[in-house]
């Protein structure tokens, strides 16, 4: 039996070679190849879109009730941080229950998803807010807020649509997602 055909020039002995071809998650090098799924830059903004979708929806509703409510801004920006990982979770948990799981499985899957793809818009869309002179104080009827708003979101989108890019590559963040999207 000649075995010089399968010997690497590796510094450190190597198991018998079913350990070598029982997967292939890991490159020649040991380092994380994007496997599971391939990360493009549709996908990434796509995953962006769907916690920008989550986002707005509880930034809205959460400027709507803290300024109806009279709150300060601090408690406004609270409750719209709050509404919007809660709308974010919501709206990935609705997608992954389709696909059959139980509650508890999908929130696992929500929480790995999208939390630090909602934390980050989160920071960076209320800081747009918190920095426009007056969009805090300019009340639900001003052209001010709204526009301050929508730029807030696009902001949040175009700086985290790479970091969600980045996670899908080492299957992390919406590809999280992709099983219960396209498998089942």
């Amino acid at each position: 039996m000649d075995h010089s055909g399968h010997h690497h020039a590796s510094p450190e002995p190597t198991p018998p070679a079913e350990h070598e071809h029982a997967h292939h998650a890991t490159g020649p090098a040991g380092d994380d190849l994007p496997t599971p799924p391939m990360a493009t830059w549709t996908m990434a903004a796509q995953a962006t879109l769907h916690c920008l979708t989550g986002c707005a929806i509880g930034e809205v509703l959460g400027m709507i009730i803290g300024t109806a409510a009279g709150l300060s801004n601090l408690a406004t920006v609270v409750l719209s941080v709050a509404l919007a990982f809660v709308f974010g979770y919501a709206l990935t948990m609705r997608g992954v229950l389709r696909a059959g799981v139980g509650f508890r499985t999908a929130l696992k899957v929500a929480l790995a998803a999208d939390t630090i793809s909602i934390a980050m818009m989160e920071i960076l869309d209320n800081a747009v807010m918190v920095f426009v002179p007056g969009a805090m104080d300019a009340g639900l009827t001003s052209w001010l807020f709204w526009v301050s708003l929508a730029g807030s979101l696009l902001v949040a989108f175009v700086l985290t649509t790479p970091v969600n890019k980045w996670l899908i590559s080492r299957g992390k963040g919406h590809a999280v997602t992709h099983q219960y999207h396209h498998g089942h």
